[in-house]
């Protein structure tokens, strides 16, 4: 059976990492967040509050790609934290991997302003919010293999929400006995 992937996904603020991380550890499958997978120049030209466009995004969605697939042949379990702003992006990371799902973490653009107010990230300046939102493609409902959660209820509430909605669509049938998978 292909190995499962979950890829937390949604704009700045929303939640990716943290919830991801929450995740895998649970689950004891290993975490990537995609921020990790930026080269140089896409790193510079955010910290300069300039936005990405698909030219810029696509060699990371390559990377992150990539890292999937070795770890599907490692038969190694993985959440990713990746924006996967555009319903291509996510088609692409899908392509070819049965077992990939999308987690959306819906947030209301004010509850997004005041996450952001008050993270630091040494790349990410708040500026690059309404680019993101711009670039947004909210998962339609008849998306494959994606799942939307509202994610202003605390970690714990949306964490027990992905994992309920993660068994009921059959994800974690196999993948979810700890050491499937772990480390970082």
């Amino acid at each position: 059976m292909p190995v499962p992937f979950v890829l937390v996904m949604g704009v700045s603020g929303c939640g990716k990492t943290t919830i991801g991380r929450a995740l895998a550890a649970r689950l004891d499958w290993r975490f990537r967040d995609g921020d990790e997978f930026h080269g140089p120049a896409n790193i510079e030209k955010m910290r300069a509050g300039e936005p990405l466009d698909d030219t810029d995004r696509a060699p990371w969605l390559a990377s992150i790609a990539r890292w999937m697939d070795a770890r599907s042949r490692e038969s190694v379990a993985a959440v990713v934290a990746c924006s996967a702003l555009k319903r291509r992006y996510r088609d692409f990371l899908r392509e070819h991997r049965p077992r990939v799902w999308f987690l959306y973490l819906r947030v209301p653009r004010s509850e997004l302003e005041g996450r952001l107010q008050t993270r630091h990230h040494s790349y990410m300046p708040v500026s690059l919010l309404d680019s993101q939102l711009q670039a947004l493609e909210e998962p339609a409902s008849q998306e494959p293999r994606t799942i939307t959660l509202d994610a202003v209820n605390g970690v714990e509430n949306v964490l027990e929400s992905a994992l309920r909605e993660l068994r009921f669509h059959g994800l974690l049938e196999r993948a979810s006995t700890p050491g499937d998978g772990c480390g970082t």
